[in-house]
């Protein structure tokens, strides 16, 4: 049997990597932490954004390849990653540990394997795999939605 699941979760991922990358790249610098406040809210920052989104892939493929479920939020924080190098090399770090968890995946039937969450719930895989990348893309749009606001 063909890995084409496999294929295509790993290309979705890899295109949120390269959109987060490119994204970071193009940013000013002085974009990159500035928050805009509304009169409801003070919003999370470009990247503050971008960094959440890269979280949320870090912490599934954490799970998967080193059963580490902690939020990367300490190591996360804009103070720790100020710059937009830092930013990049963050994103450069989750992408090879993305890398390492797709290596284990060896056919479709992977997929389907149930997995323990902290939580104790069990998941499937797949299941898991869709959620982080919808996580990972709204938060990613909610960062150049951010952009556009702060450009306008």
């Amino acid at each position: 049997m063909t890995a084409n699941l496999i294929r295509i979760f790993d290309r979705q991922f890899e295109l949120l990597f390269d959109e987060s990358t490119h994204f970071v790249k193009t940013l000013p610098p002085e974009l990159l932490h500035r928050q805009a406040e509304t009169e409801q809210y003070a919003a999370k920052s470009c990247g503050e954004l971008i960094l959440r989104s890269a979280a949320a892939v870090e912490q599934t493929f954490g799970g998967i390849t080193a059963n580490l479920w902690d939020d990367p939020f300490e190591w996360t924080l804009s103070e720790m990653l100020s710059t937009n190098e830092r930013v990049l090399e963050y994103l450069d770090e989750t992408e090879a540990t993305r890398r390492r968890g797709f290596a284990l995946l060896h056919s479709d039937q992977d997929l389907f394997k149930q997995i323990a969450l902290p939580s104790g719930e069990m998941v499937a895989l797949v299941e898991l795999l869709l959620q982080t990348l919808c996580r990972a893309a709204h938060l990613q749009g909610e960062a150049s939605m951010m952009l556009k606001f702060l450009k306008a």
